[in-house]
């Protein structure tokens, strides 16, 4: 396995597709590196020689900011919101959707599945009915 970035690149996959497993590289960033680095993109990741590997980290290095550096500093930036309290940063802390998603129905992925109105949960079997 081809490590770029601190990631293990999986085999046998193209490389613009193996690409895509570092985190702040997707599918128009992988094309450009390629592009830059001078490397077909229609090839195999465990086909890569060690010259081109070369190449496809020194691209990603000096162009993009990836894995660790990117979450830090999505974490400061979500952080930066909570202590100014806008409204975003509000949505943040109270777990709910930030973009001006509805809330009545459909958020139950940035909530979990809390069913907050009576009757809408299942009864337990010991219940008398």
């Amino acid at each position: 396995m081809v490590r770029i970035a601190g990631i293990a690149i999986p085999d046998k996959k193209r490389v613009d597709v193996a690409l895509r497993y570092i985190y702040g590289i997707g599918a128009t960033n992988a094309k450009q590196v390629l592009k830059v680095a001078n490397v077909s993109p229609s090839k195999k990741s465990d086909s890569l020689t060690q010259d081109e590997i070369g190449r496809l980290r020194d691209a990603i290095e000096k162009s993009y900011k990836i894995e660790g550096d990117l979450r830090r500093e999505i974490m400061m930036n979500i952080k930066r919101l909570k202590d100014i309290s806008t409204y975003r940063g509000l949505r943040h802390m109270r777990g709910l959707p930030v973009n001006g998603q509805r809330t009545k129905t459909n958020s139950r992925t940035r909530r979990g599945n809390v069913r907050k109105t009576m009757g809408s949960g299942r009864k337990s079997a010991a219940s008398p009915t």
